[in-house]
């Protein structure tokens, strides 16, 4: 495994009051300084160790308790440390510091020296356990790092019919084997930077050395590189702060909690961020076509998927325009409808006294806000609350004659349409843009929704993800890439990777 820490994340920025503060040979000064600094907070243990009838400690051992594993500490350090210390006596300053930290390591996990406390509290904060000895000018950093997390378990916001159920879960390390249980290549790689003033994140680079583009894979650690906040507590803080079009609606970096899916992204030259103690996982560069591909349209036949995609589709342009079509139709073109369905419709909203726009609004917000109660709510009473309000309030609405059937059918229709994108984040700016095109319908009607579509198109078509076109394959139009954008193609033809990898290795299948 690949770790490497970038330049300008170490140790001594990020606790910039202890840099080349030096550990002190004495281990009392040492705890005396820890107690103080850290308020003497009661999750703060140190153990010490004396020697038979010498005053001073000999040793010590400070952790966090919760983070650190204390069966481990007391089955190997402490045992090598008895068995260590009386060897030498009173004079520790001879202790031969590679045969202690071989013979730790033989018991647990990786042993590094700190010889700063910038280093030594990072690593004490991180879950680590210190080990001091008297007349040592630094300390010894035992990883038996252990506490409780989440289960790896179905995701409950990205759910398949076919396909693996496993999902992330706020554990880093836990997040990066479920993706190295998947791909099993020495050249998948991990770079780890330390982000957060306050809080210490651990944020994770992963590639596949060889398909990620090295400009892509640049930029992406100069954005991180570039990140001074106190605290991030998941991946949305970076999310925001490295994507483009920052003014955008349209997210611009993908996130799933899916382990598959995010290993098929990498396969395609792609780079995940993984971030500790969130199990959403940021995918960079992305297309607009991502949010509208699922994993399990690679594990359906290649029709069925197909199908499905172009259903989304269709399901996002009906979201998207549906009520600012009907608001415009209604409004300006009522030549347009049959004469039977005209009659229906102006027989409905004979006793409604709003206008088609205000109406549209009212029933678009009304259910906007039974959507957000839903989710906020527990979650036994929450689904039944917002269908059954949605229910109750559209057909009292109609009945009192505040909205007529028609539009009840359509804002329905419209917000069912929105739950088939696979991916939430991109359902948000669809339900947003929505309320603009009603505007531009209710004011100049079916011209309004054309030169707004045009205005959209053009935004679209202008924005990048690190450096890559955002509406690529179809803006500029790609080959390859159609491949597997509005529809996928057999298995046996979709042969080549596309263009975000690098031309070296862009070939899927090996022919004999």
């Amino acid at each position: 495994m690949h770790r490497q820490k970038r330049s300008g994340t170490n140790d001594n920025q990020m606790l910039p009051e202890y840099a080349n503060v030096p550990i002190d040979p004495l281990v009392e000064n040492n705890l005396l300084r820890l107690k103080r600094d850290m308020g003497g907070s009661d999750d703060l243990i140190m153990r010490q160790i004396h020697n038979t009838g010498i005053r001073e400690a000999a040793a010590a051992v400070v952790y966090i308790d919760g983070l650190c594993n204390a069966t481990a500490i007391n089955q190997y350090i402490f045992d090598v440390l008895d068995y260590s210390l009386p060897q030498f006596r009173e004079d520790t300053s001879t202790l031969d510091a590679g045969a202690l930290a071989k013979k730790l390591l033989n018991g647990m996990g990786p042993v590094r020296t700190v010889s700063e406390l910038g280093s030594l509290y990072k690593n004490l904060l991180s879950g680590e356990a210190i080990i001091l000895i008297r007349g040592q000018k630094h300390a010894y950093s035992a990883d038996i790092r252990e506490w409780k997390g989440r289960d790896v378990t179905e995701s409950t916001n990205q759910t398949s019919v076919r396909g693996p159920r496993e999902s992330f879960t706020e554990t880093l390390r836990t997040n990066t084997s479920l993706i190295r249980r998947k791909i099993k290549d020495p050249r998948l790689w991990l770079e780890t930077v330390t982000l957060g003033d306050l809080t210490k994140t651990d944020v994770t680079i992963m590639y596949i050395k060889g398909l990620a583009k090295p400009a892509v894979l640049q930029m992406v650690r100069d954005r991180l590189s570039k990140i001074q906040i106190d605290g991030i507590l998941d991946s949305g803080y970076i999310e925001e702060l490295i994507e483009d079009g920052k003014w955008s609606l349209f997210p611009t970096v993908f996130n799933t909690e899916l382990p598959d899916n995010v290993a098929g992204q990498l396969l395609e030259g792609r780079v995940a961020i993984l971030v500790e103690g969130t199990p959403n996982v940021l995918i960079a560069p992305t297309q607009l076509v991502t949010f509208f591909q699922s994993p399990e349209d690679y594990y359906q036949r290649y029709f069925y998927a197909s199908l499905l995609r172009a259903l989304r589709f269709v399901s996002v342009f009906i979201s998207l325009f549906f009520p600012s079509l009907y608001i415009a139709i209604t409004t300006f073109h009522r030549d347009m409808l049959p004469a039977s369905l005209l009659i229906s419709l102006a027989a409905q909203r004979e006793g409604v006294p709003f206008p088609a726009f205000f109406e549209a609004m009212i029933m678009e917000i009304t259910f906007e806000i039974l959507r957000e109660a839903g989710l906020r709510m527990p979650r036994a009473i929450g689904q039944a609350v917002s269908v059954v309000g949605t229910l109750v309030i559209g057909q009292a609405a109609v009945e009192a004659g505040i909205v007529s059937a028609a539009m009840v059918i359509v804002v329905s229709i419209t917000a069912i349409s929105t739950f088939t994108l696979p991916a939430y984040s991109m359902s948000i700016p669809v339900r947003i843009l929505r309320f603009g095109f009603m505007g531009v319908a209710a004011s100049f009607g079916l011209f309004g929704i054309i030169m707004g579509f045009f205005v959209l198109m053009l935004h679209l078509c202008a924005l990048r993800s690190f450096g890559e076109p955002f509406m690529s394959p179809l803006s500029p139009f790609v080959k390859t890439n159609m491949q597997d954008a509005l529809f996928r193609l057999p298995r046996w033809l979709a042969f080549k990777r596309p263009d975000t990898s690098l031309e070296a290795d862009s070939s899927r299948i090996r022919k004999n």
